[in-house]
């Protein structure tokens, strides 16, 4: 099922599995790999009237987050015949994913971005994404020319076995912005990590780019 756009709400209860992509038998202590999850639509509610900024809807082209040298283009995800997100292209190790078919970045509700933190190539675009801090920013340039400046409210890991879907992916009043990488130990039996990493944050800007896309 795919998520339904705009200001109903989102619920869609995704966990992100790494595919796993470590040729080697001892993968690193840091996560792997933000990848597939399978879309579920929540029934929707009455749209919540907006809270704080918030913008129309617009295609992501960039994400910079300044404090650990992220710079990289988006790339759509769409959702596979057997009902799962397709993770990120494994071969671009600086590429981030965002779910067309959900909020984009600057709109009310909670928009979804995943990357990937080490591939078989080596270390990835969210390889730091669990060392960002309340305050933290991260910007997302979009195709209008508008850069949207989010504020990190948190940063926390939770076991994929007992994900809190609502809390990660519920609408909200407010335009917000997850990012989702996968972390904790590695499961050398089921190839995956068994935590997920998601940084939590909201809009606290916008202006428009010097050279807009």
């Amino acid at each position: 099922m795919l998520w339904p756009a705009g200001a109903v709400l989102l619920g869609a209860f995704l966990v992100y599995n790494s595919v796993d992509f470590t040729e080697d038998p001892e993968p690193r202590a840091r996560p792997a790999a933000a990848a597939s999850a399978k879309p579920g639509a929540a029934a929707s509610s009455a749209p919540t009237p907006t809270v704080g900024p918030a913008l129309p809807r617009s295609v992501p082209k960039q994400l910079t987050i300044p404090e650990i040298a992220v710079q990289a283009p988006f790339t759509p995800l769409s959702v596979s015949a057997s009902g799962q997100l397709n993770p990120p292209p494994a071969g671009n190790n600086n590429l981030v994913g965002w779910y067309r078919d959900g909020v984009s970045p600057g709109e009310r509700g909670a928009s979804i971005v995943a990357g990937h933190v080490d591939t078989k190539t080596g270390p990835g675009v969210f390889l730091q994404l669990s060392t960002l801090k309340r305050g933290s920013t991260v910007d997302v340039t979009r195709e209008d020319g508008i850069i949207a400046t989010f504020k990190v409210d948190s940063v926390e890991t939770f076991s994929k076995a007992n994900f809190p879907n609502d809390r990660v992916y519920g609408d909200t009043p407010s335009a917000q912005l997850r990012l989702i990488t996968c972390g904790g130990a590695y499961d050398h039996k089921a190839k995956d990590y068994v935590d997920n990493v998601v940084v939590f944050a909201h809009l606290a800007s916008t202006k428009r780019a010097d050279h807009p896309s």
